[in-house]
């Protein structure tokens, strides 16, 4: 009898958060590799809000994960089996693989990329990873933050967020601000990662605390929240000032739609411009980007946390994690 590769599916379109009738756990047979394709056990999850918009049936930058197809998402695992030359028994790679035990990697599009030696897997998920290559290019190629910005970001308690801020620091932003939810979050900001002031959004008083920390005004603002918070960044703005659309999560629950900002009219007056991106678009650019954090990891200048769960069946949980709160640094799933 095949071995058993244990998966997580996706059953029902969720409203609002997941729920237990979302996904089911089901086993499949091990994956049999082909010429040119290698046998992957996955080690980690990558846990990020992007997969909840997958789930619905919506048009995106992918398309919508089918009913009874395996979650989408990223991870890494290790080489168990293969019959390709790139790829050998023992590596360590990173990549697509989805909610599962056992993937592909195959040798064209899409390929699964080796992880950096040396670097522990679940930190190379994380800053040396999507998050951090996010982190890294929206900032630096999307943002052209210069040194002397005052850079702004939302969700700065979280992996990208935390990243991004400390980016702007190693690369000599004047002042950096983090928007984070609750005050021990806005501790760990000033205290631990080095941001000069951190706002609590649940103070309901966002707007006034951007204007008294930065009264010439915002110059890079990085976003991962969208709505309200979004909307008193924009009114915030210096001139040319710039807004980095990279994720919306405080409506990806809404069943009723995300609101437009009333404020988007300073882009107008102040000149700025706002930009969205897709951290795809730079696969390519990655492994400059990774050298570069990895010399800043070795130093000492980027720190990381990761909130690790353990096993598969907990991943829908994890996911939900992301919306209330709950995490402290990158999402991960370490499966047994």
């Amino acid at each position: 009898m095949s071995e058993l590769n244990r998966q997580l599916v996706l059953k029902e379109r969720p409203t609002g958060m997941i729920t237990e009738r979302t996904t089911a756990l089901v086993d499949a047979e091990r994956p049999e590799i082909a010429e040119g394709q290698a046998l992957v056990k996955v080690r980690y999850l990558s846990i990020d809000p992007t997969i909840r918009t997958w789930m619905d049936d919506a048009p995106g930058y992918l398309p919508p994960i089918g009913i009874d197809e395996v979650i989408r998402s990223g991870g890494a695992g290790e080489v168990v089996e293969s019959r390709s030359s790139r790829y050998h028994v023992g590596d360590l790679v990173t990549g697509i693989t989805g909610w599962q035990e056992y993937c592909v990697a195959d040798e064209g599009l899409g390929a699964m990329a080796a992880a950096p030696p040396g670097i522990d897997l679940a930190v190379t998920m994380n800053v040396l990873g999507i998050t951090g290559m996010t982190a890294y290019f929206g900032l630096l190629e999307v943002g052209a933050m210069t040194e002397g910005d005052v850079v702004v970001v939302s969700g700065a308690a979280g992996a990208t967020g935390s990243s991004v801020g400390q980016i702007a620091q190693i690369k000599g932003a004047s002042m950096v601000i983090g928007i984070a939810g609750g005050p021990e979050k806005c501790a760990q900001l000033t205290e631990e990662l080095g941001f000069d002031a951190a706002i609590d959004y649940k103070s309901g008083q966002v707007s006034r605390q951007l204007h008294e920390l930065a009264p010439r005004g915002i110059d890079l603002y990085f976003d991962n929240v969208g709505g309200e918070i979004l909307d008193a960044a924009l009114g915030n703005l210096a001139m040319h000032g710039r807004v980095v659309l990279c994720g919306a999560i405080a409506g990806y629950n809404d069943i009723s739609g995300p609101a437009g900002p009333s404020n988007y009219l300073n882009l107008i007056i102040r000149r700025g411009r706002m930009e969205g991106f897709i951290i795809l678009d730079y696969v390519g650019r990655w492994p400059e980007a990774q050298a570069e954090m990895a010399a800043w990891l070795e130093a000492g200048r980027l720190r990381h946390a990761e909130h690790i769960v353990e096993g598969l069946e907990k991943a829908p949980d994890a996911l939900n994690l992301l919306f209330t709160g709950g995490n402290s640094g990158k999402v991960l799933v370490r499966l047994a």
